[in-house]
């Protein structure tokens, strides 16, 4: 149940699935509920996480699933997982997503060739299922932003997770037509240019997330993130924006229910 007079929001971007959260899984959705998290998107990125994020929509009315296969697992992607992706999504109710997908240039978990050639199959998998992308995107903006580009993806539409560049390479998404995750880096106080990109981008084109269990915002910050814990993220966005959390919350709610067509 909501708390009373608490702003709604929706956690675009949760890993409620991980086994950082076994022990009190049904605690941390009471909470997140609790603190005004109305719906959830949980994602599944691979042969051991998908199956969970699904089994978590299943069991929860306000929790949806992204599915797809991240850029650190690429090298092990097959032709058959892929066709088990796209099987799902058709299948299954509760994917509002196709994610999350992209480029990680930081770890370089599997060669850059390779994760950019499964990142284009799920696009053009997403385009085929009508299902927006959750792209995720480390140290590799330019060839993300390429590839998107290139895809067509201003036709499929979606969102940088976790969005942590610059103004100007926002723009660059903002002109695809693509959505802007706001996460809890937005809080820390290495985030002036996440804030700046808070601040600037319009309303309508902002989402927010916690990316949990990673990625806590500040005063949590190096703890376990949870759902809950979106409300620091928001009151700092609003901060920014001049504009009160209930103001920030009501379009980041319509902003979501949107991309992801939430009932």
């Amino acid at each position: 149940m909501i708390g009373e007079g608490t702003a709604v929001l929706i956690d675009t971007h949760a890993h409620v699935n991980d086994a950082q959260f076994d022990a009190d899984r049904d605690a941390v959705l009471a909470r997140a509920r609790e603190a005004g998290v109305a719906r959830m998107i949980i994602v599944g990125y691979n042969r051991a996480t998908i199956p969970s994020a699904l089994a978590l929509a299943d069991r929860h009315e306000d929790l949806f699933a992204a599915i797809g296969w991240h850029p650190h697992d690429a090298a092990a992607c097959t032709e058959e997982d892929l066709a088990w992706v796209q099987r799902l999504a058709r299948e299954h109710g509760k994917v509002v997503a196709i994610g999350e997908i992209g480029l990680d240039y930081y770890r370089d978990g599997a060669p850059r060739d390779t994760q950019q050639a499964v990142f284009r199959r799920q696009l053009t998998l997403a385009r085929h299922l009508g299902l927006p992308v959750i792209i995720h995107c480390r140290d590799a903006y330019a060839d993300v932003l390429e590839v998107l580009r290139e895809e067509g993806a201003d036709e499929i539409g979606g969102v940088m997770h976790c969005f942590t560049a610059d103004w100007e390479t926002a723009k660059a998404f903002l002109d695809l037509g693509f959505y802007l995750g706001i996460g809890g880096v937005v809080t820390f106080k290495s985030g002036e240019a996440v804030r700046e990109v808070a601040q600037k981008a319009p309303l309508d084109r902002l989402l927010l997330e916690t990316d949990c269990p990673y990625l806590a915002p500040v005063p949590h910050r190096g703890k376990r993130n949870e759902p809950a814990y979106l409300r620091h993220t928001a009151e700092v966005v609003a901060s920014v924006r001049s504009i009160s959390v209930e103001e920030l919350a009501a379009a980041t709610t319509e902003n979501a229910a949107r991309l992801f067509h939430l009932p």
